[in-house]
């Protein structure tokens, strides 16, 4: 059911956001994939976990999350004092859906010989059964440091999983899910949009299939991809990933050129992420006027999710190694 708006007559929904940002000394956050305008007004735009770090370091009392559920409920682990607010409670991810926890408890406990390490892209509950959390920035500095004859469970993600098998020879057992966007590039297409512009780089984020990482010049996080644009000599790149990252890459770099890799048609806007279009300047006015939907999350398990992310930022700087770690209880 939608939520009534209620604007005040003659108001400017934009100049309502501002107002209620400052009345409510919240700080707004948009991830790459969220529709421009939302991106523009944002006061930090980034990758999920780079988000809820920096809204952590601001007095901040509220924070306004665009994003999906998952990032909302990683801001509130990191700051419970916070209000947190989710523009839309019903955006969520389907990587996260693919891995109820229950489901995950019981495998694990078919492996007990195996640790967790668990890609962010899912539940607080997950979390919480998990040893160590990954990004897809940390992925390769965490796992490089894991010594190869210890068994480990990846999840939920079986292509960004698969990838760093690969990469590192790893065998590591891997949860069936997939990012519904990024299962949605097609092959025949890119080879046609590369047969196009043969000239051009192609940057695909991890969470891509095989198919597409093989033909991809760089593969990495959101962030890494941004990164990769500014740093490249090329003129023009194809980009592998939800295509609303595009908007940031033309802000910083409009004398390049962008072309979103196709989905399975060459036209069909498949690759662009159902959950994180249903936040919009609408409903974050709505969230930020009557602070709600909220996130809340029951203390105990806040903080046996906690555990694993900051084992996930002290092994990414070096702080500790996996000696250090113990199996979650």
């Amino acid at each position: 059911m939608s939520i009534e708006t209620k604007l005040p007559a003659g108001a400017d929904l934009r100049a309502e956001i501002d107002r209620l940002r400052k009345e409510r000394n919240a700080v707004i956050l948009a991830h790459y994939y969220q529709r421009p305008e939302l991106q523009d007004l944002a006061d930090f735009v980034g990758d999920s976990l780079e988000l809820s770090r920096k809204a952590a370091d601001t007095n901040a009392e509220v924070i306004a999350f665009c994003g999906v559920k998952f990032m909302a409920d990683t801001a509130k682990i990191l700051s419970p004092d916070k209000i947190v607010v989710l523009p839309d409670m019903d955006a969520g991810c389907s990587l996260e859906d693919s891995c109820p926890p229950q489901k995950f408890k019981a495998f694990r406990e078919a492996h007990p010989d195996h640790i967790a390490l668990t890609y962010i892209n899912c539940s607080t509950e997950v979390k919480a059964l998990s040893d160590v959390i990954v990004t897809s920035s940390s992925a390769e500095t965490i796992l490089s440091q894991i010594p190869k004859d210890q068994p480990i469970i990846f999840g939920p993600d079986r292509h960004l999983g698969g990838y760093l098998n690969r990469k590192f020879g790893r065998e590591m057992l891997l949860w069936p899910g997939v990012c519904i966007v990024h299962e949605a590039f097609s092959e025949r297409e890119l080879l046609k949009l590369k047969a196009q512009y043969p000239s051009a780089p192609v940057a695909a984020h991890p969470e891509c299939p095989p198919h597409i990482i093989d033909h991809a010049d760089y593969v990495g996080s959101t962030s890494g991809i941004l990164n990769f644009a500014k740093t490249m000599p090329d003129a023009l790149l194809i980009v592998a990933t939800e295509p609303h990252i595009i908007h940031q890459m033309e802000k910083a770099l409009p004398d390049k050129t962008f072309v979103g890799a196709p989905g399975a048609d060459g036209n069909c806007n498949c690759n662009i992420c159902p959950y994180m279009a249903l936040n919009t300047l609408e409903k974050l006015y709505t969230a930020l006027r009557d602070l709600e939907p909220r996130i809340e999350i029951e203390e105990g398990l806040r903080l046996r999710a906690k555990k694993s992310l900051d084992r996930m930022l002290e092994m990414a700087s070096g702080t500790i190694g996996l000696g250090d770690l113990g199996r979650v209880s």
